[in-house]
């Protein structure tokens, strides 16, 4: 099996999707960050130091979802055509979802990846004061539609 990112060197190089016709496609991925009862409480409450931190964390993954190219070298620069961040509190910490969609010659999985870790990223920044040991767990893709490899599903996730 040959590995598209590399070249006949062994090189890396971006892989020419020229010939590719564009189709519709999207990706949802799922992280976690896992908080103290404390910062989860002040999350509730509104009352975290630095703001309203689902906000900035929500439109932090948007924009970490068009920026992708810019932070992985080999991934295409895309038309991200939507993107949505959901993040929900529980009571151990903020579950996070993100969902983008386009209509490309390649797919959007490392622009979902991308938006779940940056806007866990934003939470643990807007929270770290409260509690130095907040940690992003489980970034994963759950879900993919489109392209040559078709749908896809990560079993025991909906």
């Amino acid at each position: 099996m040959s590995f598209t990112h590399l070249d006949e060197a062994g090189h890396a190089r971006m892989v020419d999707v020229t010939q590719k016709q564009p189709t519709v496609r999207s990706a949802t991925a799922r992280g976690f960050v896992l908080c103290s009862i404390e910062v989860v409480s002040a999350l509730r409450d509104g009352t975290v130091p630095k703001g309203d931190v689902l906000a900035v964390a929500r439109v932090a993954g948007i924009q970490a979802a068009k920026r992708t190219p810019e932070l992985l070298p080999l991934a295409h620069v895309i038309g991200v055509h939507g993107a949505a961040v959901d993040l929900r509190i529980v009571d151990d910490g903020v579950e996070i979802e993100a969902t983008v969609r386009t209509a490309d010659r390649t797919g959007v999985e490392m622009e979902a990846l991308t938006a779940v870790s940056v806007a866990g990223l934003a939470i643990v920044d807007m929270v770290k004061g409260l509690d130095k040991g907040t940690a992003i767990h489980d970034v994963r893709i759950v879900a993919k539609t489109g392209g040559k490899s078709g749908d896809w599903h990560r079993p025991g996730e909906a």
